[in-house]
Formats: structure tokens, C-alpha cells, sequence
């Protein structure tokens, strides 16, 4: 594969995995001898590294030295967890591995929230810790940690390198097993004394992972079954997708006047527009969707696992015999069958899958036609912020219809976890492949980190950060590596006083009896400027429009302190409400 420029359009997830930014070529039988942390820096570099994260750390002092002279980026960011979860987004706009360096023991600790995201995700992630000298191994050296213990659950592979002249073999595996099957995060600890060495050892050759092809008699069967089917219904999700995929697939979904709905934070899957396009399924689902999908006789998984979220507490389907045919294509054979017994289970990487696919006669009817049409109309209701009022001088819902006509197609909005993103899930029109970044696993303090991520790699478009005031300052110091960086990022920071999505249960479960989710904030507009960016305060629906447009045309990262009301717990309904039992 060639390796697309880190400035290009984020199109490439999951488009080669992995492919060179070198040409595949084999070092001189006897190679120079080099420091070993130089060594695993050229490791990076020709499995198509182009921008790692960290946090400096004594620990591998000697890849930092080995980064001073290599053609990749260096990302300096403020904690670990705003490292690791840079780092993710980074895989999850590109498809490649993001790279995170961070140093020992309290450094890796704080990177685990980005490794759980990646996780779930199925984001390609390696991170990189430093390591005690090998000698001291055993006796609870200063920052010593167990990192297979530690990340084993929650990682594909967790190793530690102990040969220097191993570098080259354990990057290799590294890059091909967070690419293969269903992407994740690596693990790999890096002892101090190793990376002082210097060893002659010749490099890896560029990763790359094969593809797993559908035998032809499974796409048969798929296009018997779609032929037969009266009401079909696709739901996308997991990743190893691109643009190019997502485009064929929706052509496809033309042709066969199939539905399709896009799993948790997955919108980015079918742009919103498309007539076939029927909604997502987060939390707070249209219900008409779910009794779309609950009627459907042939339900079509493509690349995600239809896990809680998605399935709404797995009820949406049997388990483990859903009452629908189901179709489930998933990059990793170990996912088929384990929680749905599929009637066609095809392990396949969703970009394969869809080229195999495009031959396929079309077999849209009338009906299905108008099935399609009528709950494309249903969604674009659903998704209507003009119809939407709830308490306060600052009306999300007009908020969301401008930002709608303002920003550009190719803007990447990302966002953590809080009833703030409903916002932004419902009634944000994503029309683009490569345009959000959001974690499915609903870790807080997602957002700004990622956004910054993005900015870095694509500086010539818009990048919005929709933050809650809890979640915001889960990682609020990233603000000053967009400044250093000279990043203009917008943040939209949504401010109702609280913690407001544990708020909403509490009133529902425990109505009237408020505990431990009351936030007494800062004024973030100040907060901004004290970093040396952009800072308004806005509390009226009539300040917003005025207030972005200065944020933008500052050029600075900028923050809008957004003053909601209270009661404006969701679109939908208020705390007063909650608390009444309505």
C-alpha cells in the first residue's frame, strides 16, 4: 500500500492497514549498529507512522533522542490520558495504528482510559511505556508495574521487550495484531537499559495485513436472502471502514432500497442525507426506528458486534437466535456467533466486503421502495431541532439548525460522554465519512484531546469539540497543547451546572434527593484566554451565531461557555419532570 499523506481527507480507515510510508526493502546482511531506541523509532516509521503522542518520560529517553531526527510528528501533550486518547483518534480517522508514548508506572496508569476506548472501539492502538532497568525486575523498583497484568484484559497483546535485538520482530507483530480482525491496542513496555543498548540488527519489512475474501457461496445465499426479504434493514457499525466503502455501500443500499441505520457514534457510516439513511441507534433511539428494526425480516450487521448500546440492552434481538434473519459481517471470526447465532456469519473486514458485494443484481420493489422512503422521512422528523423547546434563554435546538448551515461538510465534530452530546447525535447532520470522533465505550474527556488529535493531522479544516462541563474538565489541560500548537479548535462547551446524565437517573430512580452531582464551574471564556485562546460567555440563543463567528475568525482555539438551563436535562423532557415521574 501506499501511505497517504497525514493532510489528506480522512478516508483511509481501514484502507490498507498498516501500508509504508518506504518502499519494502531489506537492510545490508551486516546493518550498522544503532542505539536501540533509535532502532525501534525506524520500526515506526516503516510500518507508516507518521505522528506519535506523549508524555516525556526518563524512561525512554533514547526513542525520544532516536524522534529528534526521524520524519514523524511529535505531539506534546499535558497527561497520558490526553496522549492515549489523541493517539485513538489518530487510528480511528486513519485507519492506522496511533502511536502513544508515555513513561512508567503512574504515566501508564493514566493512558488506560484512551487503551479502554480503543478497546471497545476497535481502534488500531499501540502504546509504547517505558520500563524499570531488567536488572531491578522483582523487588518493586521506583514506578515498577506488571503491564501484562495490568492491561491484559483489556488489550489484544501486552508483551515487553527484553532483547534489543527483538525491536524489529515485536513492532511487527505489534502493528499486525492491532490491525488484524477487529482492530485494537497493544501493549508493549519498554525497559530503560534495553533502549540504552546498541545493536546491529536489520529492520522488519512494512506491515501488511491480508484480507479474508467471502466465499461465493455465502454471497449467493446473501443475495437470495435479499432478494426474498419484503422488509430489509442494514445497521452499520464497528470500524476497518473508509470512504470509498461507505460510498459503495450506500449506492448498494439505493439499489436494494435497503434501510440503513448506523450503530452507537457510528453516523459518520451514512451521511444524513441519504435517502436510505434512517437513524442511529444510541441511547435515547427513536422508537420508531427500534420497531422498524424489531419488523425487519432480514437484518444486515455489517462491521459491528451489536452490542448494549446498539441493541438497547439486547433486547432488540434474540439471544442468541434473533426472531429476524440475520446477516452478520465482522472482521473477526471469533466475534460470529458468539453472542447472535448468525443465519450467514461472513468474517470479513467491512471494505472487502462491500467490493464483494457490488456485482450483486438489484432487488428493490415498490414496497420496499416506499418502506425505505417512509422511514428516511421518519428520521429527518426525528432529527428536526426546530420543532424542539425546553426551558432557558439558550435554545439548543436553534443552536444545532445553525450549525448545520455553517459549518462544512468536511468539519470533524467530536465529543465525550454526557446528555450534552444528544444534542449533537440527534440533530447534527453528519454528511461525510471521516467527520466524528466519539467513543462508543462513553468515556468523559474524550472530546477536546480528540480534537486536538484532529486538527494536528488535518489543519485545513473545521474541527468542533461539543464538551459538557463535567466532561470538559476530565481533560481541560489539552487546551493549552491546542495553544502551543497553534490549533484553532472550537470547543462548544455546554454548561449546566452538574453531572448531568447521573443527575437525570438519580431524579428518575431516586426522585428529589440531589447527591454528588452538583458542579460549581469556572468561567471557562477566562479559562480560554488565560491559555492564550479565544474565550465568550453565551446566554441567549440571539448571542451564539455572533459569538462563533468571532471564535472562528480569531484563528485561536477558542472555548464558547454555554449557560443551559438545568431543567433542559434532554431534549425531550426537564429534571421537574424526572422528579414527578414523567
Amino acid at each position: 500500500m501506499t501511505l497517504r499523506s497525514s493532510a489528506s481527507p480522512a478516508s483511509q480507515e481501514g484502507s490498507g492497514h498498516g501500508g509504508p510510508a518506504l518502499a519494502p526493502s531489506r537492510r545490508p546482511v551486516h546493518p550498522a549498529p544503532r542505539l536501540a531506541g533509535h532502532v525501534l523509532v525506524d520500526q515506526l516509521r516503516l510500518h507508516g507512522t507518521e505522528h506519535v503522542f506523549c508524555v516525556p518520560g526518563e524512561s525512554y529517553l533514547p526513542v525520544l533522542d532516536g524522534l529528534v531526527d526521524a520524519d514523524i510528528e511529535v505531539t506534546v501533550c499535558r497527561h497520558e490520558g490526553g496522549a492515549a486518547i489523541m493517539a485513538e483518534a489518530y487510528g480511528k480517522l486513519t485507519g492506522r495504528p496511533g502511536v502513544c508514548l508515555v513513561t512508567r508506572a503512574p504515566g501508564a496508569a493514566n493512558a488506560f482510559a484512551g487503551v479502554h476506548v480503543a478497546s471497545q472501539d476497535s481502534t488500531p492502538l499501540i502504546l509504547l511505556v517505558g520500563q524499570i532497568d531488567r536488572a531491578m525486575r522483582d523487588r518493586e523498583a521506583f514506578q515498577e508495574m506488571d503491564y501484562r497484568a495490568v492491561f491484559g484484559s483489556q488489550v489484544k497483546w501486552a508483551a515487553e521487550i527484553d532483547q534489543a535485538e527483538r525491536i524489529p520482530e515485536y513492532l511487527s507483530r505489534a502493528f499486525h495484531v492491532a490491525l488484524s480482525g477487529r482492530p485494537g491496542p497493544v501493549v508493549l513496555a519498554l525497559p530503560e537499559d534495553m533502549l540504552g543498548e546498541t545493536v546491529a540488527v536489520a529492520d522488519a519489512r512494512p506491515c501488511h495485513v491480508p484480507e479474508t475474501l467471502p466465499p461465493a457461496g455465502q454471497i449467493q445465499a446473501l443475495a437470495d436472502r435479499l432478494a426474498d426479504a419484503q422488509r430489509p434493514l442494514a445497521i452499520l457499525g464497528g470500524s476497518r471502514w473508509d470512504a470509498r466503502s461507505v460510498q459503495a455501500f450506500g449506492a448498494f443500499a439505493e439499489r436494494h432500497a435497503l434501510p440503513v441505520a448506523v450503530q452507537f457514534r457510528r453516523q459518520m457510516l451514512c451521511p444524513v442525507e441519504h435517502s436510505c439513511f434512517i437513524g442511529d441507534l444510541g441511547l435515547g433511539a427513536d422508537p420508531r426506528l427500534l420497531d422498524a428494526i424489531r419488523e425487519s425480516d432480514l437484518i444486515l450487521a455489517v462491521g459491528g458486534r451489536l452490542s448494549e448500546i446498539p441493541s438497547q440492552g439486547y433486547t432488540l434481538f434474540g439471544v442468541p437466535n434473533p426472531s429476524q434473519t440475520l446477516v452478520h459481517v465482522h472482521p473477526d471470526i471469533g466475534e460470529l456467533n458468539r453472542v447472535y447465532q448468525a443465519d450467514i456469519a461472513m468474517a470479513c473486514a467491512p471494505g472487502t466486503w462491500v467490493r464483494a458485494i457490488e456485482p450483486l443484481s438489484p432487488t428493490a420493489t415498490p414496497a420496499r421502495v416506499r418502506r425505505c422512503e417512509a422511514l428516511h422521512a421518519r428520521r429527518l422528523a426525528w432529527s428536526d431541532p426546530s420543532v424542539i423547546e425546553h426551558p432557558g434563554a439558550l435554545q439548543m435546538g436553534r443552536v444545532m439548525a445553525y450549525l448545520n448551515t455553517v459549518l462544512p461538510e468536511d468539519a470533524i465534530l467530536t465529543n465525550g460522554a454526557g446528555n450534552y452530546a444528544t444534542w449533537l447525535h440527534r440533530f447534527y447532520h453528519f454528511r461525510a465519512y471521516g467527520t466524528q470522533l466519539a467513543p462508543t465505550s462513553g468515556s468523559m474527556g474524550y472530546g477536546l484531546p480528540a480534537a486536538v488529535a484532529a486538527q494536528r493531522l488535518y489543519p485545513d479544516r473545521r474541527v468542533v469539540c461539543f464538551a459538557g462541563d463535567g466532561c470538559f474538565m476530565m481533560h481541560g489541560q489539552e487546551f493549552a497543547t491546542a495553544v502551543q500548537y497553534g490549533l484553532p479548535i472550537l470547543v462548544i462547551l455546554i454548561d449546566n451546572g452538574m453531572f448531568g446524565t447521573i443527575r437525570m437517573h438519580q431524579e428518575r430512580r431516586y426522585p428529589g434527593r440531589e447527591s454528588a452531582t452538583a458542579l460549581r464551574n469556572p468561567d471557562f471564556a477566562a479559562y480560554a484566554r488565560a491559555f492564550g485562546g479565544h474565550g465568550e460567555r453565551v446566554e441567549t440563543t440571539e448571542e451564539f451565531a455572533p459569538a462563533l463567528r468571532r471564535a472562528l475568525d480569531s484563528g485561536l482555539p477558542a472555548i464558547l461557555h454555554c449557560l443551559l438551563d438545568p431543567e433542559a436535562i434532554t431534549p425531550t423532557t426537564t429534571l421537574s419532570r424526572l422528579r414527578q415521574g414523567n
